[in-house]
């Protein structure tokens, strides 16, 4: 009897080493969830503030990956949901309805409705056509909440006081923090599952050879919108954190700058990457925010930096989309795959 075969190729049993990406991914979690505590020790209550608004960035741009990094739908009309999702926390608040579960359910509601008619008219194109019907959208409603004249119209108006959700306390900074944390963990949780289900596999497969899958009667369309519609009430969520984190209310939310800032976000930290898209977010956010207030004590330079802060960060995403096309957190997953995600 001839003895059976020794693989060639692939680790040796035994032998595996531990996941970087896993070890990086979680390393930022525990980061993440430590802010408030390093925060309290420096003195500086700030940075809850500022991570609390990364976070929820992350977890728009964690949405717009689900469509757009699995799906390969690149939709330019996300900041729509986010501004839904402000808007419903804003409007019921200046009608005397402080409840938070009415707010996260009128959000939700009204997100899922629209989502779903919109996914229905977008989706019937692919390519370019797609991304301008869905930037097309985006800018009605914008332009729809500048007209709101009673809202605040361009300006925007602030909430008197943020959601009431009976126990847990949104006034204290921290509580905040940690209910954005649970959204961005629980969102990460459910597309972890999603991706490597029947589901996920399916919009991955849309990505390579749609129809090929049509002709294996795999139900490409519903699977295609149900995508698009979970990833937009992920976005109404983060708008509802968001009105709460600023107290405030602006048609700014759903302009299309935003949705750009979403894509990029994803796009540089990997696209169809779970992680990728909050690595991107914080990278994103946090040059934002060290750029606007550059100074190394330099006056040409500084002043330089300071006026000219959206061109260096543009020309720093050129590099990165240049030198590691698969993203900062994605260039691991690649190498450890062999190929790309």
């Amino acid at each position: 009897m001839s003895p059976l075969p020794v693989p060639t190729t692939g680790k040796p049993m035994g032998s595996r080493r531990p996941s970087l990406r896993l070890a990086v991914a979680g390393a930022l979690l525990v980061l993440l969830a430590l802010v408030p505590v390093f925060s309290h020790a420096l003195g500086q209550s700030f940075y809850v503030t500022l991570v609390s608004r990364m976070m929820i960035f992350a977890l728009a741009a964690t949405g717009l990956n689900l469509v757009m990094g699995y799906g390969a739908m690149v939709s330019f009309g996300h900041a729509l949901y986010i501004g839904l999702g402000a808007y419903a926390v804003g409007i019921l608040s200046q009608h005397g309805i402080g409840n938070g579960w009415l707010h996260l359910a009128a959000a939700l509601g009204a997100g899922a409705v629209l989502a779903t008619l919109i996914g229905l008219v977008c989706l019937r194109a692919r390519g370019v056509g797609f991304i301008m019907i869905t930037l097309a959208f985006a800018q009605m409603f914008y332009f729809l909440a500048v007209s709101l004249k009673q809202y605040g119209g361009d300006d925007g108006f602030s909430i008197g006081g943020r959601s009431d959700f009976g126990v847990v306390d949104l006034n204290d900074n921290v509580v905040l923090y940690y209910v954005i944390f649970a959204a961005l963990v629980a969102a990460l949780f459910l597309f972890y599952r999603l991706v490597h289900a029947r589901f996920g596999m399916v919009l991955k497969g849309c990505r390579t050879n749609e129809r090929r899958l049509e002709a294996l009667g795999m139900p490409v369309a519903r699977v295609k919108l149900a995508a698009y519609v979970l990833s937009a009430l992920v976005c109404v969520l983060a708008g509802v954190l968001l009105a709460n984190l600023t107290r405030f209310v602006s048609p700014s939310y759903m302009h299309w700058v935003v949705s750009g800032d979403l894509i990029v976000m994803a796009v540089l930290g990997g696209l169809g990457t779970l992680i990728g898209p909050v690595v991107g977010a914080i990278l994103w956010l946090t040059l934002e925010d060290l750029l606007s207030s550059f100074n190394l004590g330099w006056a040409v330079l500084d002043d330089f930096v300071r006026n000219h802060w959206l061109g260096v960060l543009g020309l720093m995403a050129l590099l990165v989309a240049l030198r590691l096309k698969d993203g900062i957190y994605g260039i691991l997953v690649a190498r450890e795959q062999g190929d790309r995600p």
